[in-house]
């Protein structure tokens, strides 16, 4: 009968290494020289470990009564590794909070760090939507392939951009919820294959063709509203609708004619001075200061979302989008005007060049893009023929 070591012959060893002693169970000894107990046993021909405990609180006659308590339970056809996992996680279950719970706490944690008040209202809005009916009153412990894959599984084929969003939404939510021991060191929505495979598909935002601009604000300055007047406002100033839609007259200087957006609403994370046009400044000045914002929702009386926009369009009859206009400004100041690629890209507020080009980049060229939104305003509310001329107002760089 095979002799293991007493208790007194394992406190001598002290070279790093696993001493069996006796069921299955070995002392283990780390490279740092910290000593655990754990019981390794083969299952469908891989070995699986247990961990049973650190040998300073744990004694070797405990750790060889646990191990064969193991030992019985594989004769019986059970799992020593799956058992203790299965109590671990029906411990969590009964500790932790529910995901909808953690998915809040996440957001909150998060949302000062993110660029305006958009990407907390497309995870709200997706969360709410497509998420917590299904598992929101689940205990994040128990967030479970099957548990994602009830989400996933109705939108991933009608839907794919949204699946793949919340599908990382999801995970990273499980993974923060682990940070704070709420759940198990595995993240279901991070395994291989959830989603269908789909071909890449690149999408542009439909875009109005920059010679129907004229007649279309013709058209757009007839429409009622402060729907209207934003769109007008984003189509002058070259804008992103969202960042029109959350201007606040504070950021506005109507006697130097200037708008400044924080860097905290723009995509590039950066501060953007934005000339506005005489037409911009009369815009602005003929509207209703009645709260922080320059634009409300009617009936909410907060930001509107960008999507009015589009309703606008729709009920005007034009198959474009609101920000298409960017590209029907840039297509137009390209095309019939002498500025330069970098003038026109700073208009849009695009990040050009490599880290060391931006670095000596300092200034936003506002003179001149003063000229050239001047000259856009000029080509969009003034009514000409087809054949009529652009002015060029820039000199050749």
């Amino acid at each position: 009968m095979r002799k293991f070591p007493s208790a007194k012959e394992l406190a001598k060893l002290t070279d790093p290494g696993r001493y069996a002693v006796g069921h299955g169970a070995y002392l283990q000894i780390s490279e740092w020289g910290t000593r655990a107990w754990v019981f390794r046993y083969i299952r469908q021909g891989r070995a699986r470990h247990v961990g049973m405990g650190s040998a300073i609180y744990v004694t070797l006659a405990e750790a060889r009564e646990k191990a064969f308590g193991y030992r019985r339970l594989l004769a019986a056809g059970g799992d020593p590794l799956d058992q203790k996992r299965g109590i671990e996680r029906e411990q969590l279950k009964a500790d932790a909070k529910s995901f909808k719970q953690c998915a809040l706490d996440y957001i909150a944690a998060h949302e000062d760090g993110w660029r305006g008040d958009s990407s907390r209202r497309q995870w709200i809005e997706s969360l709410t939507r497509h998420v917590f009916p299904k598992i929101g009153n689940l205990p994040v412990a128990a967030v479970d392939v099957a548990a994602v894959l009830s989400v996933l599984d109705p939108i991933a084929r009608e839907i794919p951009v949204t699946a793949s969003r919340v599908r990382n939404r999801i995970a990273l939510i499980l993974d923060w919820a682990h940070s704070r021991d709420l759940r198990p060191n595995d993240n279901p929505a991070k395994r291989p294959n959830l989603l269908p495979k789909r071909k890449p598909q690149v999408s542009h935002f439909a875009a109005m063709a920059y010679t129907a601009l004229p007649s279309f604000m013709a058209e757009l300055r007839a429409q009622p509203g402060m729907t209207a007047r934003a769109l007008e406002l984003a189509i002058l100033t070259a804008a992103r609708p969202g960042e029109v839609l959350g201007m606040k007259w504070s950021e506005i200087d109507l006697g130097a004619g200037l708008w400044t957006v924080p860097g905290e609403r723009m995509k590039s994370g950066r501060p953007h001075r934005v000339p506005l046009s005489g037409r911009a400044v009369e815009l602005l000045a003929s509207l209703p200061r009645e709260r922080e914002h320059v634009f409300l929702g009617r009936r909410t009386g907060r930001r509107p979302h960008p999507m009015v926009l589009m309703l606008l369009l729709q009920r005007m009859g034009h198959s474009v989008t609101a920000h298409g206009f960017r590209a029907s400004f840039k297509t137009w100041a390209s095309e019939r005007t002498n500025y330069p690629r970098e003038l026109i890209e700073a208009a849009l507020a695009h990040v050009i060049g490599d880290a060391a080009e931006q670095a000596y980049s300092r200034g936003d060229m506002l003179a001149k893009r003063r000229q050239l939104m001047e000259a856009w305003t000029d080509y969009c509310v003034e009514p000409r023929g087809a054949g009529d001329v652009v002015p060029i107002r820039a000199e050749r760089s």
